[in-house]
Order: C-alpha cells, then sequence, then structure tokens
C-alpha cells in the first residue's frame, strides 16, 4: 500500500463516507430506472440522458453541497457555475457514467463521484450497482472493490487493452503478437476500474473525455498502482476552467510507457 500522506488526507475520510452513502444512494435511486425504461432526451443531438441521470444528480447535488456548502459544484447533468472556481474543493459528479450501456440494459455503468483540490483527486467513490460492486481509494491508503484491497495485474505474455482498434494496432511491431481488444465498455470509469482490480491491462481514452468521467476513476487506479497519463506522462488535473482532455492512456509498468508513446506519435 502506498505511503500515507497526512497533508493530503486531512479531512479526506470524512469526505470519503459522505461520497460513498450518497453515491450509494444515487446508485438505487438509478436502479429504480434500470431496465424500465426511462424517459430519454438527447444532448447536443448525439448523447442520451434520461430522467435517471437527472435524478441521481439532483440527489447527489442536494445532499453534497448541503453537508459541504463551501465545495464547488462540476456534474455531467448541471450547467456549470464558474464560480466554483472560487472554491479550495470541488465535488465532480456523474451521475450515471456509462448511461448508454445504462439504457441498454448493460450492467457495467456506475456512479461516480470524487472530491478534487488543486487539480488532484483527493477522494474517489464509484458506485455500480447492477454489478454490485463499490470502488473507492484515499491518497495513500490504497484502493478498495467491496472492502478488499485491489491491485493492477502484472504483465503477462498476452496483454488486454480497451480502447480504439486503430490505436491499438500503432503499438510497436514486438507488442503486435501479444495483444488482445478488450470488448467495448461504454462507462470510461468502469474500463478505469476493470485496470485497477486487474481484469484488463490497459486502456486507451479518447480525446474528449471529461473531468466527470475521469477524477474517481484516476484516484483508484493510481491507488491500486497504474496511472492516467497523457502522451508527454503528464497526469491530468481536474476541476479548473478545462474540463475536456486530450488523448490518454491508462494503464501501469511497460505498457504504459509504450501506449503514452503511441498517443504522444499520433499526436506528432
Amino acid at each position: 500500500m502506498p505511503e500515507r500522506d497526512p497533508v493530503i488526507s486531512a479531512g479526506a475520510s470524512e469526505d470519503l463516507d459522505l461520497l460513498r452513502d450518497a453515491a450509494r444512494e444515487a446508485g438505487a435511486i438509478a436502479m429504480r430506472y434500470f431496465g424500465n425504461n426511462p424517459q430519454v432526451w438527447m444532448k447536443g443531438g448525439t448523447s442520451p440522458v434520461s430522467e435517471a441521470d437527472h435524478a441521481a444528480d439532483a440527489y447527489l447535488r442536494d445532499t453534497l453541497l448541503a453537508a459541504r456548502p463551501d465545495y464547488g459544484w462540476l456534474s455531467e447533468e448541471t450547467t456549470d457555475d464558474p464560480a466554483r472556481l472560487l472554491a479550495r474543493r470541488t465535488f465532480v459528479v456523474d451521475p450515471i457514467d456509462g448511461t448508454r450501456g445504462f439504457l441498454e440494459g448493460l450492467r457495467s455503468w456506475c456512479v461516480s463521484v470524487a472530491v478534487v483540490e488543486n487539480g488532484r483527486t483527493l477522494t474517489g467513490v464509484l458506485e455500480c450497482p447492477a454489478k454490485g460492486e463499490t470502488y473507492w481509494a484515499l491518497p495513500g491508503h490504497g484502493a478498495f472493490r467491496n472492502g478488499k484491497p485491489i491491485a493492477v495485474r502484472g504483465l503477462g505474455k498476452t496483454v488486454e487493452i480497451g480502447g480504439l482498434k486503430q490505436l491499438i494496432d500503432l503499438m510497436p511491431a514486438q507488442w503486435q503478437g501479444r495483444v488482445r481488444r478488450a470488448a467495448h465498455i461504454p462507462s470510461l470509469a468502469y474500463r478505469l476500474a476493470m485496470v485497477a482490480n486487474g481484469t484488463l491491462d490497459a486502456t486507451f481514452v479518447k480525446p474528449n473525455a471529461h473531468d466527470w468521467d475521469i477524477a474517481a476513476a484516476d484516484l483508484i487506479l493510481r491507488e491500486a498502482g497504474g496511472a492516467v497519463l497523457d502522451g508527454h506522462g503528464r497526469a491530468p488535473l481536474y476541476a479548473g476552467e478545462i474540463i475536456r482532455h486530450g488523448a490518454l492512456v491508462a494503464g501501469s509498468g511497460q505498457l504504459l510507457t509504450v501506449l503514452a508513446g503511441v498517443i504522444a506519435d499520433t499526436e506528432a
């Protein structure tokens, strides 16, 4: 387990309890709609949002801000208020990450909630009720699924990678015979959790992922021994003025370095 950082952890354990309780109830709210044909709208003409997203978001916003009124708020389903930039800490929320899969009856969706300070995630929770899984992490305290520690898996003869096939095809020749592309997982947060718990080796993250997609899962993966990086080896920052990201990779060890190099080559 990583060495504990008492400065980063100050107050974070209380936030973790708050996030876990709120995410559990938001997950229960979403489950009432799961498989029950909820009303759906389209955002920007291409992205679905349902009454389940709105109901879970409203609950999280009311509950979390009532408990921490001095925190900022950034959520996929709430109009962004620049006033959040004045807050020391910010809730970063996706009430249902993987809405498209949720609407198709797939179980790999989750409620993603995080607390961010100075661009870094202090507390991260993924509640995945249809899978019966809850992930959480604190800096320096490790990552957990359903209360048990998790860790990325070691590099084997064959590696399973998520993300775009055209990027996987650009991996160096010596890796080509070892790589198998994973089945598509609509929830990016859950895909990162799969890397953290060792059921997936790594994944590419296509451009335009938002803070709410990855802030919670980033910390969970980092505490499990991995990382989310851009093509220059830099970790993303969250809850700033810019909330979208370029191409990213998630994984660990030598494989992560190779994947970051693929991203760097495509951006050159």
